[in-house]
């Protein structure tokens, strides 16, 4: 289903939005995000943005996969705390092994020196718009409306890379396509 909104009435309903109409602001707000969602269904994985409803926390896909990287991308994490994301595809079972780090030295580096700077580390699940259950895509193929990183916030709790601690609120294991970068 696609609605479809004149640039002229979209702007009737947010200036009343904006006036303090609290039904037609909540209308509004509706009709802003059913008018972009077939633009979003076209956005390719490697240029998805998602988000976690809780904590706002982002991941922002990066395209480029390069030797076994099938995808990498960046978490923006509640804080302003930056982490780093690849997905490495496995052998049979094929599965598309996340790993998200921090502040991992450059160059090669030992088992120790990854275990130390890796964050979480397991299977990236996506779900369609209607909820159905499938693996992450690969770069090229169309993002879908959710991801979920199963045990991510234990991961980051437990991670040896945060020497003090996580210092900020856990994001959830859920994030849901927000947007597309250009």
């Amino acid at each position: 289903m696609q609605v479809e909104i004149s640039d002229d009435r979209r702007c009737a309903l947010q200036k009343s939005a904006l006036r303090g109409e609290g039904a037609l602001r909540a209308v509004v707000a509706l009709a802003s995000m059913l008018a972009a969602l077939p633009a979003l269904a076209a956005c390719p994985i490697e240029l998805a943005v998602y988000r976690e409803a809780v904590t706002g926390a982002e991941i922002d896909f990066r395209p480029g996969a390069t030797g076994i990287v099938s995808n990498s991308f960046r978490l923006l994490a509640a804080g302003g705390t930056v982490l780093d994301g690849i997905v490495m595809w496995t052998q049979e079972p094929a599965r598309p092994l996340g790993m998200v780090t921090h502040k991992c030295p450059e160059g090669d580096l030992t088992g120790d020196e990854i275990a130390a700077c890796t964050v979480w580390e397991g299977v990236i699940y996506s779900a369609d718009a209607a909820g159905a259950i499938a693996l992450l895509p690969q770069e090229g193929d169309a993002a879908p409306a959710t991801l979920v990183l199963s045990g991510l916030a234990g991961g980051i709790a437990a991670s040896p890379a945060f020497g003090g601690g996580w210092q900020a609120k856990l994001p959830w294991d859920a994030f849901s396509l927000s947007g597309c970068q250009e």
